[in-house]
């Protein structure tokens, strides 16, 4: 039974989030404090994470998580500012739902999120590849540039092995948000935009003139081999 970890401090909707999840059939633990948060989500299958939050924010718990484990975390918070969402995208959030929300969107979300998390994990016969210098490797989930690794979050990683698999073919960005997110119509798809931005200024030599994941104006995104 995957276990998911509510990182909120107003008892009402941590309690609202976790009765639904039970119902779903998931094992759900609710912590108020940030820096409880962090040490709890060590054992969690995925944490839904506020950003206003006693003892350390949201981001903060966000920015430490990440430097440890891959798991999908899922941002839930009243703040509605693009920056904000940004900035959560950019620290390695898989998601950013905004409040007020959905019980029943949230357990889609949920779902799809551990299952998506669940097949990029899963073990393959072919565990690297490699175009001009730029080396994934599936298993460990690492990225290389000429022997140098490439700090991604994991769906910068997601993204870039989807594209690598699936060379010279544009992909719109609601497309992409369907096959790299899993969520077909939850959720916005602008999130690509700035999950692609942030991967070209990690891989590409020269960002604004990207030589891997291109642009195809009015279309979407390519990687070129």
């Amino acid at each position: 039974m995957p276990k998911i970890l509510i990182i909120e401090d107003d008892p009402e909707i941590a309690a609202l989030q976790r009765d639904y999840l039970l119902v779903a059939g998931f094992d759900a633990d609710i912590t108020g404090d940030g820096i409880e948060g962090l040490e709890a989500a060590q054992d969690a299958d995925l944490v839904i994470l506020d950003i206003m939050l006693p003892g350390m924010d949201g981001f903060a718990v966000l920015k430490k998580l990440r430097e440890a484990s891959d798991i999908p975390v899922l941002l839930l918070s009243a703040l509605s500012e693009d920056v904000d969402k940004i900035r959560g995208l950019g620290l390695g959030a898989d998601d950013y739902i905004q409040k007020p929300f959905s019980p029943g969107e949230l357990v889609a979300r949920v779902k799809a999120h551990l299952s998506r998390f669940e097949r990029l994990t899963a073990k393959t016969n072919t565990p690297k590849l490699t175009v001009r210098g730029l080396e994934v490797d599936r298993e460990d989930r690492r990225v290389f540039m000429h022997g140098e690794e490439c700090s991604l979050t994991p769906k910068e990683f997601d993204i870039l092995l989807f594209l690598m698999e699936n060379p010279n073919r544009v992909y719109s960005k609601e497309e992409l948000f369907e096959r790299v997110w899993g969520l077909d119509a939850l959720g916005d798809s602008d999130t690509v935009v700035v999950h692609v931005r942030r991967l070209r200024e990690k891989i590409e030599p020269e960002p604004q003139s990207p030589q891997y994941v291109e642009t195809v104006w009015g279309a979407g995104y390519r990687f070129r081999i």
